[in-house]
């Protein structure tokens, strides 16, 4: 599983979701791009370095703090990182077998270039694989309004067979916190990868009539 964060609003989203598929015993390769990580520290008081055994430190403890109602600590065992120009990543090439890739949040900068075929980083490499070989890709945007620049990328995107899901919780859940929302949305994305497990949110219709 690739998940990559780049710099729109929204980094709570991608955090919460690393820390869902981590817990669930997934494999994550991690991918952030500097203004994702420009975006995390100010969203989520979480600053981490490009690289270095501090990234580790920092983020276990945010990730574990997300987790602290399972009453024990995450493994960061399945977890890798990988910089933004490593191009013997194994995402950078269709040859290393089908993998899913979810982009959240996904600034409208990198969806653009997906939309292009661009390739200038390993995010959009990895995008550009996964579309060509034709393996789960799934964007998450964050962004009000929509231009019509955006709006024919998303189309092209969806065309070429990517997952658009942008981070629009609903409110029928009558949400008690920002993070019931955050995981209204967490838990669209890990029912659309097939991830099995009990939702945190209620569904349509949960709770109403007699």
């Amino acid at each position: 599983m690739t998940l990559a964060m780049t710099g729109a609003s929204g980094a709570p989203y991608g955090l919460r979701l690393l820390e869902r598929l981590l817990a669930a015993g997934y494999r994550v390769d991690l991918l952030i791009s500097d203004a994702g990580r420009e975006v995390i520290r100010q969203e989520c008081a979480l600053e981490l370095p490009e690289h270095g055994p501090e990234w580790t430190e920092r983020l276990a403890d945010y990730l574990n703090h997300l987790n602290r109602e399972t009453g024990s600590a995450l493994s960061l065992e399945g977890l890798r990182h990988y910089a933004r120009n490593d191009w013997y990543a194994p995402m950078a090439s269709g040859s290393t077998g089908p993998r899913a890739m979810v982009v959240c949040p996904c600034s409208m900068g990198s969806l653009a270039a997906m939309a292009r075929g661009l390739s200038d980083n390993l995010i959009e490499r990895a995008a550009d694989v996964a579309l060509k070989e034709g393996w789960p890709l799934i964007l998450v945007p964050r962004e009000t309004p929509l231009s019509v620049i955006h709006l024919e990328n998303l189309l092209t995107l969806a065309r070429a067979g990517a997952v658009i899901l942008p981070a629009a919780p609903g409110f029928y859940q009558v949400p008690e916190s920002v993070e019931q929302l955050v995981d209204f949305v967490v838990d669209r994305i890990l029912a659309r990868l097939g991830v099995p497990g009990e939702p945190n949110r209620k569904g349509w219709g949960a709770g109403l009539g007699g």
